[in-house]
């Protein structure tokens, strides 16, 4: 197991019902659908979570334009982007 990952426990069972759900639904359908999916797997798995969620951006003395919009926080603490993709590239994957 990789010690460096926060929220272990979560991130594992996070994953673990996405892969449930592309298991069952497979490849090909569109982002809002495996949204959906997954909605319904955090409700019935009792995991807190919030879809759609809208995020003010400060950049230095203003509040611009344009937000973050998030797919979902998950344990109102993880934020989790869907993607509807064929494979993930290094732009797909933040680090921080």
């Amino acid at each position: 197991m990789d010690d460096r990952l926060i929220y272990r426990e979560e991130s594992y069972r996070i994953i673990g019902l996405c892969i449930e759900v592309h298991g069952i639904l497979g490849k090909g359908h569109s982002e809002v659908v495996y949204k959906d999916a997954l909605e319904y797997e955090f409700s019935i798995n009792q995991i807190p979570f919030s879809r759609e969620n809208s995020y003010k951006i400060k950049y230095k003395d203003i509040i611009l334009p344009r937000g973050y919009n998030a797919d979902f926080v998950v344990y109102d603490k993880i934020i989790l982007e869907s993607k509807a993709i064929e494979s993930l590239t290094n732009s797909h994957v933040n680090k921080h």
